[in-house]
């Protein structure tokens, strides 16, 4: 029985292009028995999950598994990460208006993407994403988000300058297709941790993954043939964990392939609190 279309979906429908076509910018997609397809006869399936999987025939070599997703699910859950939430989510609203669009590149389980159309009654979100598992949760994240199977390091399946802002939350970053799919007046927000983020846990935990001292610098390098800085915002702050809440939040992250349960039960009592520390930068297109 073919799936029906969500209708998160339906909205953003007249975003998406096929990304078989050569010409994908202009080969624009529809609904189909249940499937996408384009003038020219390219089917892309719709997951019983409720996300479009635009990366059909496609191994994505990355993306969070289920145990990432679920560990992601509870920690967020907890609320100690909402102050990043609502940080991201009050630049975009500063960006546009509430009839506007959200592009989420690398959208997980769709956390930051509600956040920001819940401060926008009328506008519209799209995530993306390579992790089928996330991409179960992003669909229903929103009644007015639409997730899609896509890796962002690829063209997007996206017509030009159809975005008012890109969200990009501890998530991969394509600067060239960032600045293609925003509107002229588009902005783009990047929400990426400090030195300081987690780093007692760090202390605690060697074998997690560390941040780079020279992360803002590449950002910058990497960032600026497209994009003008405008306002950077400071979050930080000391967060209350359990153990259980710990054990969440390192399972939720890259490090969960680094670390072993040696590593946390090995090393001593792990942190009850740590500081939580990003920025949050909204930027113009050159």
């Amino acid at each position: 029985m073919p799936v029906s279309l969500p209708p998160a979906l339906v909205l953003s429908l007249d975003l998406l292009c096929c990304p078989t076509c050569p010409t994908c910018r202009t080969r624009r997609l529809h609904p189909e028995g249940g499937a996408l397809r384009c003038p020219v006869g390219h089917t892309f399936d719709i997951a019983r999950h409720g996300y479009a999987s635009l990366l059909t025939g496609t191994r994505a070599t990355s993306g969070d598994d289920a145990a990432m997703v679920q560990a992601r699910d509870r920690f967020l859950a907890t609320g100690a990460y909402a102050p990043i939430r609502e940080a991201g989510a009050l630049l975009a609203a500063d960006a546009m208006s509430e009839q506007g669009t959200v592009v989420d590149a690398g959208c997980g389980t769709g956390y930051y993407l509600a956040g920001v159309l819940d401060q926008l009654p009328g506008a519209r979100g799209l995530g993306l994403d390579t992790s089928v598992r996330a991409l179960r949760s992003a669909a229903r994240a929103h009644d007015r988000a639409a997730a899609v199977a896509w890796d962002v390091f690829r063209p997007f399946p996206l017509a030009d300058g159809v975005a008012d802002v890109v969200l990009d939350v501890f998530a991969p970053r394509n600067p060239a297709e960032f600045h293609r799919v925003l509107r002229a007046t588009g902005r783009l927000i990047v929400v990426r941790p400090t030195g300081r983020h987690l780093a007692e846990l760090r202390g605690q935990v060697p074998a997690m993954v560390t941040i780079d001292p020279a992360k803002e610098q590449r950002l910058h390098r990497a960032l600026n043939p497209f994009f003008e800085a405008l306002v950077t915002e400071q979050v930080e702050y000391s967060a209350s964990l359990t153990r259980q809440d710990v054990l969440n939040l390192v399972a939720m992250t890259p490090s969960a392939r680094h670390v072993s349960r040696a590593d946390l039960n090995g090393g001593g009592p792990l942190p009850d609190q740590v500081t939580v520390s990003v920025l949050a930068t909204a930027y113009r297109r050159r």
